[in-house]
């Protein structure tokens, strides 16, 4: 029902925010509201924000149209590693890659780098300074298996069961619509989440099939 309302209504609200947004920057620019630069700036961010907000949402329409072709999750991390660096090192924390030969999968790259940014970052803000974030893959009952393990404190026990609940969050400042969009492309692809969590942090699974075999050369 989320999915078919985010199809349906996403784009029209997006359409007026635009054009309130457009307005904005003209007001904001004119010497009459000179003194009041700051609220202009203010309602521009945070219109910036709903349309974030708005751009997850989209993501979770079940109808929303992939494209599926052979990859390999090895070559999507390597090159998303600079930019998750990057997100580690403004808070001082360190991300370590451990990837395994592994096959290619059938699946839409722009799905895939927003599943694992997702991931990283809902592992990034869970963690203290100086923790570490290990992004996995490897093989296992035929599946390949892409792994991202925090050392953050945990998920609460009372909780367990709302994970990937659209708007779910436990963040002060979160949307809830991180993992829920995870769990929406992971359902595109028929693939599957399951997590481990403790005091000592939490690791997310994504079990993907393995593609036919003339596609299952292993990757870097």
């Amino acid at each position: 029902m989320v999915g078919e309302m985010a199809a349906s209504i996403g784009h029209e609200v997006r359409n007026p925010m635009t054009t309130v947004r457009g307005f904005l920057q003209m007001l904001q620019n004119k010497q009459d509201f000179v003194n009041h630069f700051e609220y202009f700036d203010i309602m521009i961010n945070e219109l910036d924000r709903a349309n974030a907000i708005i751009t997850e949402f989209l993501s979770l329409a079940k109808n929303k149209t992939v494209t599926l072709s052979p990859l390999s999750i090895n070559a999507i991390a390597e090159s998303m590693y600079p930019l998750i660096k990057a997100d580690g090192i403004v808070t001082n924390k360190y991300i370590v890659l451990n990837l395994s030969p592994i096959p290619q999968i059938l699946a839409d790259e722009k799905e895939l780098r927003q599943l694992l940014l997702n991931l990283t970052r809902n592992g990034l803000e869970a963690m203290q300074p100086n923790g570490q974030l290990e992004i996995n893959t490897y093989c296992q009952d035929n599946k390949v298996v892409l792994a991202v393990k925090d050392q953050g404190s945990g998920i609460p026990s009372e909780v367990m069961d709302k994970i990937g609940t659209p708007f779910f969050t436990t963040k002060e400042e979160g949307s809830g619509l991180c993992l829920a969009v995870c769990y929406s492309i992971a359902a595109r692809h028929k693939a599957t989440i399951s997590f481990d969590s403790g005091p000592e942090g939490t690791t997310f699974y994504v079990h993907f099939n393995i593609v036919q075999p003339l596609l299952t050369a292993s990757s870097r």
